[in-house]
């Protein structure tokens, strides 16, 4: 998901808010009680970009994995990708929405988890026997602009379903078709969601509006007895505005409090750096380690089969992170057309970097190097789409082509883990690359958007850059994913080893799991 215009974090909230604030309004307009209504075009901008996000794992990540690895098991690939991504439709819509984007009943637990509020679509839309079906609305990242609620939520479901089938070319070739939808399952359960929860849960930017004025989006936001302190504190300062602005500006620290833990440390990310890249790419890594390498690793041939599929893969990808950035913003404006913009060029610079760096080491430049490189270019681009401009976005890109192509050619030797089509390498290191420089050219001064400050009564109002900071925040995102899903990764491999057993057995393996798991052959 995007966080196209984030609060910062809590401290530096405190310190900007009251020099930025000016006075809310505190009368309550009629339009504003009877809430804003979406407008079609947004929400049919962001149903487009859901569709193109389909497209990125059926067919593209399907093809672009199902090429890179040997004949006999690309079926094996396919079937993974597939069910893989409908397992995780079915989950979102029953329990991974609610976990991912309500708040935790529990004030203690709400920064990492949400609750179970919003199981199977509860209030999403409901059954009114006067009206028919109703939608609910759910806020974007500009104050009075909504989208239908079940719209975001099927967006978000692509994002979910896809993040785990990445991780399914860490392991390809050896693992039991029951172990990967376990362990999907688990992973998805236990660090999918909560990381979703930390850097993209906030109470939305018409809290910080119609809060001053309006004493029902006060509970909402806060709860009870939060709201009963706030408004009391509001009429105690009565007309005095110096006072008002206090309690406004406390009132938004309290408000950002409700947030996930990585929003409240004001890490950025637009479309899924650390939540679907870091998350999905550690996530290769510990299970390429725990599973062991492929029988015949370093000694038989293991070239790709297919690489027209893959470069068709790849190419598809491309298109479909359109949505997957662009669609991030929530709504169809310039920002979604720089994240549009963004998604190109870095991905251009990326392709050419990987290529260069191919063609100066190996002597050629071929084209699985160029494949390769453009993915890595979308990785990194993908945390800064909104935020970066059109300069910074290049610099992305050249440096995600090269530090990714080291990673895939030279890392990947050092330690000789078998991450058979190098998620870690691409998506892990990429989307690390992508959100520590999110964290730079973010800055106004380097053409970035900067970061909007909700208390301010302008819509366009940014929080003052201090890169020091921003850069810190990012780490905090960086850190915690790794650790993390690292952590739930090993949990959950350690259980299937235990129960159900997680690789196939070397006869299997060397025939191939296309005809062993599958019973049937790719190619006759």
């Amino acid at each position: 998901m995007s966080i196209s215009t984030m609060l910062p974090e809590r401290s530096r909230f405190a310190k900007t808010a009251s020099a930025a604030l000016g006075i809310l309004a505190l009368t309550t307009l009629s339009a504003a009680a009877a809430g804003p209504e979406p407008n079609k075009g947004d929400t049919t901008w962001m149903l487009i970009s859901t569709i193109l996000v389909i497209l990125m794992t059926l067919p593209g990540l399907a093809l672009f994995y199902g090429g890179l690895v040997r004949s006999k098991n690309i079926l094996s690939v396919l079937m993974q990708v597939l069910c893989g991504f409908s397992l995780i439709a079915i989950l979102w819509v029953i329990y991974g929405y609610s976990v991912a984007f309500s708040s935790n009943p529990n004030e203690a637990m709400n920064p990492y988890f949400g609750g179970l509020s919003k199981m199977f679509l509860a209030g999403v839309l409901t059954a009114d026997p006067t009206a028919g079906l109703t939608f609910a609305n759910t806020g974007t990242f500009s104050k009075g602009v909504v989208l239908p609620e079940i719209v975001f939520v099927i967006f978000q479901l692509t994002f979910a379903a896809i993040t785990p089938a990445l991780i399914i070319g860490a392991f390809a070739e050896r693992i039991k078709f029951s172990a990967v939808m376990v362990f999907l399952v688990l992973w998805f359960t236990f660090a999918y969601l909560p990381m979703a929860h930390m850097v993209w849960f906030w109470a939305g930017p018409d809290a910080y509006t119609l809060a001053a004025s309006n004493a029902d989006a006060i509970k909402a936001a806060l709860g009870e007895e939060s709201a009963k302190k706030f408004l009391d504190m509001l009429a105690a300062a009565g007309d005095d505005k110096a006072k008002v602005a206090e309690v406004l500006t406390a009132y938004g620290d309290a408000l950002g409090a409700t947030a996930g833990f990585l929003f409240q440390k004001g890490a950025i990310d637009f479309a899924g750096g650390t939540v679907v890249h870091i998350n999905a790419g550690v996530a290769g890594l510990v299970c390429a380690i725990m599973a062991g390498r492929r029988v015949g690793f370093g000694k038989e041939n293991m070239a790709p089969h297919n690489l027209v599929l893959t470069m068709i893969g790849a190419s598809l990808l491309w298109v479909g992170w359109f949505g997957f950035n662009a669609g991030s913003n929530l709504e169809a404006n310039g920002l979604t057309a720089l994240a549009v913009l963004n998604t190109i060029v870095a991905t251009a610079a990326a392709a050419l970097a990987w290529s260069l760096a191919e063609g100066i080491t190996r002597g050629h430049a071929s084209m699985l190097g160029g494949a390769s490189g453009a993915v890595a270019g979308l990785v990194a681009v993908t945390p800064a789409a909104g935020f970066a401009g059109p300069m910074g976005a290049i610099v992305i890109g050249l440096v995600a082509g090269i530090v990714c192509f080291w990673a895939v050619t030279s890392l990947k030797s050092i330690f000789k883990y078998d991450d058979s089509l190098d998620v870690f390498g691409v998506h892990g290191i990429g989307g690390i690359v992508g959100a520590i420089l999110t964290g730079i050219f973010v800055d106004p001064a380097l053409g970035g958007a900067g970061v909007t400050n909700y208390l301010a009564t302008e819509a366009t109002a940014v929080v003052g850059y201090d890169r020091a900071a921003q850069i810190t925040s990012q780490l905090w995102g960086v850190g915690v994913s790794v650790v993390w899903t690292a952590v739930v990764s090993i949990v959950a491999l350690l259980l299937i080893k235990v129960t159900i057993g997680l690789r196939v057995s070397e006869p299997a393996e060397r025939e191939g799991l296309d005809i062993t798991s599958h019973g049937e052959r790719a190619y006759n």
